[in-house]
Protein backbone atom coordinates (compact mmCIF):
# COMPACT_ATOMS: atom_id res chain seq x y z
CA UNK A 1 0.00 0.00 0.00
CA UNK A 2 0.96 3.37 -1.13
CA UNK A 3 1.12 6.23 1.46
CA UNK A 4 -0.53 8.73 -0.65
CA UNK A 5 -2.53 8.69 -4.01
CA UNK A 6 -3.18 11.53 -6.22
CA UNK A 7 -5.81 12.51 -8.02
CA UNK A 8 -5.96 15.26 -10.57
CA UNK A 9 -9.08 16.13 -11.95
CA UNK A 10 -8.77 17.66 -15.50
CA UNK A 11 -11.85 17.68 -17.48
CA UNK A 12 -12.36 21.29 -18.32
CA UNK A 13 -13.11 22.45 -21.69
CA UNK A 14 -11.82 25.49 -23.88
CA UNK A 15 -15.21 27.57 -23.20
CA UNK A 16 -14.17 30.44 -21.07
CA UNK A 17 -10.84 30.59 -22.60
CA UNK A 18 -12.20 30.86 -26.06
CA UNK A 19 -9.72 28.48 -27.62
CA UNK A 20 -10.88 25.23 -30.01
CA UNK A 21 -8.59 22.75 -27.33
CA UNK A 22 -9.27 22.39 -24.08
CA UNK A 23 -7.27 24.32 -21.35
CA UNK A 24 -5.82 21.29 -19.76
CA UNK A 25 -3.87 20.88 -23.13
CA UNK A 26 -2.83 24.69 -24.02
CA UNK A 27 1.30 25.15 -23.83
CA UNK A 28 2.24 26.46 -20.57
CA UNK A 29 5.85 26.25 -20.43
CA UNK A 30 7.88 25.63 -23.74
CA UNK A 31 6.42 22.24 -25.40
CA UNK A 32 4.85 21.71 -21.71
CA UNK A 33 0.76 21.70 -21.65
CA UNK A 34 -0.89 22.76 -18.33
CA UNK A 35 -1.50 19.66 -17.61
CA UNK A 36 2.04 17.98 -17.65
CA UNK A 37 3.61 21.08 -15.57
CA UNK A 38 0.89 20.18 -13.17
CA UNK A 39 1.58 16.23 -13.02
CA UNK A 40 5.29 16.70 -13.02
CA UNK A 41 4.64 18.90 -10.09
CA UNK A 42 3.08 16.31 -8.21
CA UNK A 43 5.83 13.51 -9.22
CA UNK A 44 8.43 16.01 -7.99
CA UNK A 45 6.51 16.73 -4.19
CA UNK A 46 5.18 13.24 -3.69
CA UNK A 47 7.72 10.65 -5.00
CA UNK A 48 6.68 7.22 -4.82
CA UNK A 49 3.06 8.25 -4.84
CA UNK A 50 0.18 6.77 -7.09
CA UNK A 51 -1.26 9.32 -9.38
CA UNK A 52 -4.62 9.14 -11.24
CA UNK A 53 -5.40 11.64 -13.86
CA UNK A 54 -9.01 11.52 -14.62
CA UNK A 55 -10.09 12.87 -18.80
CA UNK A 56 -13.00 13.13 -20.22
CA UNK A 57 -13.41 10.47 -22.77
CA UNK A 58 -13.40 12.06 -25.41
CA UNK A 59 -9.87 13.70 -24.56
CA UNK A 60 -8.47 10.30 -23.42
CA UNK A 61 -6.38 9.76 -27.01
CA UNK A 62 -4.72 13.14 -27.28
CA UNK A 63 -3.42 13.08 -23.85
CA UNK A 64 -2.20 9.42 -24.18
CA UNK A 65 -0.26 11.04 -27.62
CA UNK A 66 0.91 13.77 -25.42
CA UNK A 67 2.65 11.32 -22.91
CA UNK A 68 4.73 9.72 -25.79
CA UNK A 69 5.71 12.43 -26.97
CA UNK A 70 6.53 14.11 -23.51
CA UNK A 71 8.32 10.87 -21.84
CA UNK A 72 5.14 10.55 -19.27
CA UNK A 73 4.46 6.83 -20.00
CA UNK A 74 4.28 4.97 -16.86
CA UNK A 75 4.15 8.04 -14.79
CA UNK A 76 0.47 7.67 -14.03
CA UNK A 77 -2.78 6.15 -14.67
CA UNK A 78 -5.51 7.77 -16.76
CA UNK A 79 -9.20 7.06 -16.06
CA UNK A 80 -12.48 8.34 -17.49
CA UNK A 81 -14.57 11.33 -16.37
CA UNK A 82 -18.25 11.71 -15.59
CA UNK A 83 -21.34 14.21 -16.26
CA UNK A 84 -20.10 16.28 -13.42
CA UNK A 85 -16.87 17.16 -11.36
CA UNK A 86 -18.58 14.86 -8.29
CA UNK A 87 -18.50 11.73 -10.62
CA UNK A 88 -15.18 12.53 -12.06
CA UNK A 89 -13.33 12.57 -8.74
CA UNK A 90 -15.12 9.54 -7.93
CA UNK A 91 -14.22 7.70 -10.76
CA UNK A 92 -10.88 9.23 -10.04
CA UNK A 93 -10.87 7.50 -6.44
CA UNK A 94 -12.49 3.81 -7.87
CA UNK A 95 -9.62 3.93 -9.31
CA UNK A 96 -6.87 4.15 -6.93
CA UNK A 97 -5.32 1.30 -5.01
CA UNK A 98 -5.11 1.46 -1.12
CA UNK A 99 -3.66 3.93 0.49
CA UNK A 100 -3.65 5.88 3.40
CA UNK A 101 -4.41 9.48 2.22
CA UNK A 102 -6.05 10.92 -0.98
CA UNK A 103 -4.91 14.16 -2.85
CA UNK A 104 -7.63 15.44 -5.43
CA UNK A 105 -6.36 18.63 -7.10
CA UNK A 106 -7.26 20.55 -10.51
CA UNK A 107 -5.83 19.77 -13.40
CA UNK A 108 -5.66 23.34 -14.48
CA UNK A 109 -3.95 24.34 -11.28
CA UNK A 110 -0.40 24.24 -12.39
CA UNK A 111 1.51 26.35 -10.14
CA UNK A 112 1.15 25.06 -6.45
CA UNK A 113 4.21 24.77 -5.33
CA UNK A 114 6.08 21.61 -3.57
CA UNK A 115 5.77 22.98 -0.38
CA UNK A 116 1.97 23.63 -0.33
CA UNK A 117 1.36 20.21 -1.49
CA UNK A 118 3.47 18.90 1.52
CA UNK A 119 2.47 21.36 3.52
CA UNK A 120 -1.52 19.86 3.12
CA UNK A 121 -0.57 16.20 3.67
CA UNK A 122 1.25 16.51 6.47
CA UNK A 123 -1.70 18.54 7.94
CA UNK A 124 -4.59 16.00 6.85
CA UNK A 125 -2.06 12.98 7.93
CA UNK A 126 -2.93 14.53 11.42
CA UNK A 127 -6.32 15.89 11.20
CA UNK A 128 -7.81 13.54 8.27
CA UNK A 129 -8.91 16.46 5.72
CA UNK A 130 -6.58 19.75 4.98
CA UNK A 131 -7.36 22.35 2.03
CA UNK A 132 -5.53 25.35 1.44
CA UNK A 133 -7.11 28.82 1.39
CA UNK A 134 -6.32 32.79 1.12
CA UNK A 135 -7.50 35.76 2.55
CA UNK A 136 -9.40 37.36 0.41
CA UNK A 137 -8.06 41.24 -0.85
CA UNK A 138 -10.76 42.73 -2.03
CA UNK A 139 -14.15 43.98 -0.62
CA UNK A 140 -16.95 41.30 -1.06
CA UNK A 141 -21.03 42.57 -1.29
CA UNK A 142 -23.90 40.27 -0.83
CA UNK A 143 -26.55 40.68 -3.20
CA UNK A 144 -30.25 39.75 -2.55
CA UNK A 145 -32.39 40.46 -5.36
CA UNK A 146 -32.60 44.01 -6.02
CA UNK A 147 -30.47 44.52 -2.63
CA UNK A 148 -27.23 44.45 -1.36
CA UNK A 149 -24.88 44.76 1.69
CA UNK A 150 -21.22 44.83 2.63
CA UNK A 151 -19.82 41.20 4.08
CA UNK A 152 -17.34 41.01 6.67
CA UNK A 153 -14.25 40.04 4.23
CA UNK A 154 -12.49 38.99 7.76
CA UNK A 155 -14.63 35.73 7.83
CA UNK A 156 -14.11 34.39 4.38
CA UNK A 157 -11.32 32.57 2.87
CA UNK A 158 -11.04 31.38 -0.96
CA UNK A 159 -10.10 27.83 -1.12
CA UNK A 160 -7.61 26.08 -3.75
CA UNK A 161 -6.69 22.60 -4.22
CA UNK A 162 -4.75 20.45 -3.33
CA UNK A 163 -7.37 19.18 -1.03
CA UNK A 164 -6.22 15.99 1.33
CA UNK A 165 -8.19 13.64 3.24
CA UNK A 166 -7.80 10.43 4.99
CA UNK A 167 -8.33 7.56 2.28
CA UNK A 168 -10.93 5.72 3.96
CA UNK A 169 -13.37 9.28 5.00
CA UNK A 170 -12.90 10.13 1.60
CA UNK A 171 -14.07 6.90 0.15
CA UNK A 172 -17.22 6.81 2.36
CA UNK A 173 -17.89 10.22 1.71
CA UNK A 174 -18.35 9.36 -2.36
CA UNK A 175 -20.49 6.77 -1.53
CA UNK A 176 -22.86 9.23 -1.24
CA UNK A 177 -25.29 10.74 -4.04
CA UNK A 178 -24.23 14.11 -5.85
CA UNK A 179 -26.04 17.10 -4.14
CA UNK A 180 -25.52 20.72 -5.79
CA UNK A 181 -24.11 22.33 -2.95
CA UNK A 182 -21.15 19.84 -3.54
CA UNK A 183 -18.47 22.33 -4.93
CA UNK A 184 -15.51 20.91 -3.97
CA UNK A 185 -13.87 17.59 -2.60
CA UNK A 186 -14.56 19.55 1.53
CA UNK A 187 -17.95 19.92 0.78
CA UNK A 188 -18.15 16.62 0.02
CA UNK A 189 -16.21 15.63 2.98
CA UNK A 190 -17.87 17.72 5.09
CA UNK A 191 -21.55 16.58 4.41
CA UNK A 192 -20.44 12.99 5.61
CA UNK A 193 -19.46 14.14 9.34
CA UNK A 194 -15.80 15.17 8.45
CA UNK A 195 -13.75 18.01 10.58
CA UNK A 196 -12.11 20.47 7.91
CA UNK A 197 -8.74 21.86 8.69
CA UNK A 198 -7.52 24.90 6.71
CA UNK A 199 -3.88 25.49 6.09
CA UNK A 200 -2.37 28.70 4.32
CA UNK A 201 -2.60 28.80 0.64
CA UNK A 202 -0.49 30.18 -1.88
CA UNK A 203 -1.88 33.44 -4.30
CA UNK A 204 0.11 32.12 -7.40
CA UNK A 205 -2.00 28.65 -6.78
CA UNK A 206 -4.44 30.11 -9.50
CA UNK A 207 -7.24 28.40 -11.03
CA UNK A 208 -6.47 28.58 -14.98
CA UNK A 209 -10.01 29.54 -16.71
CA UNK A 210 -9.63 32.02 -18.86
CA UNK A 211 -6.94 33.78 -21.32
CA UNK A 212 -6.04 36.32 -18.51
CA UNK A 213 -5.27 33.43 -16.12
CA UNK A 214 -3.11 31.75 -18.65
CA UNK A 215 -1.22 35.07 -19.60
CA UNK A 216 -0.75 35.59 -15.67
CA UNK A 217 0.49 31.68 -15.34
CA UNK A 218 3.27 32.12 -18.27
CA UNK A 219 4.40 35.29 -16.52
CA UNK A 220 4.79 33.11 -13.29
CA UNK A 221 6.88 30.61 -15.04
CA UNK A 222 8.60 33.18 -16.90
CA UNK A 223 9.54 34.67 -13.55
CA UNK A 224 10.67 31.48 -12.11
CA UNK A 225 12.21 30.14 -14.85
CA UNK A 226 15.90 28.26 -14.09
CA UNK A 227 14.59 27.75 -10.36
CA UNK A 228 13.74 24.13 -10.25
CA UNK A 229 11.53 24.33 -13.41
CA UNK A 230 13.10 23.40 -16.13
CA UNK A 231 13.13 19.95 -14.27
CA UNK A 232 9.67 19.46 -13.59
CA UNK A 233 8.98 20.68 -17.17
CA UNK A 234 11.09 18.42 -18.90
CA UNK A 235 13.30 20.56 -21.10
CA UNK A 236 15.26 24.30 -21.06
CA UNK A 237 12.66 27.28 -21.01
CA UNK A 238 12.11 29.58 -24.33
CA UNK A 239 10.05 32.31 -23.89
CA UNK A 240 10.06 32.76 -27.89
CA UNK A 241 7.57 29.67 -27.33
CA UNK A 242 5.11 30.93 -25.34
Amino acid sequence: MVEVGVVIVAGGSGQRMKSGLPKQFLPLYGEATVLEVTLRRFMQALPGSEIVVVLPVSEIARWEGICRSRELIGTHRICSGGATRFDSVRNGIESLGECRLIVVHDGVRPLASDDLIRRCVAAASVAGAAIPVVRPVDSFREVDGDRNRIVDRERLRAVQTPQVFDAKLLRKAYGSDYRPEFTDDASVAEAAGAAITLCEGERMNIKITTPEDMAVARLFMMKFAGDGVDDICGGTFDARRL
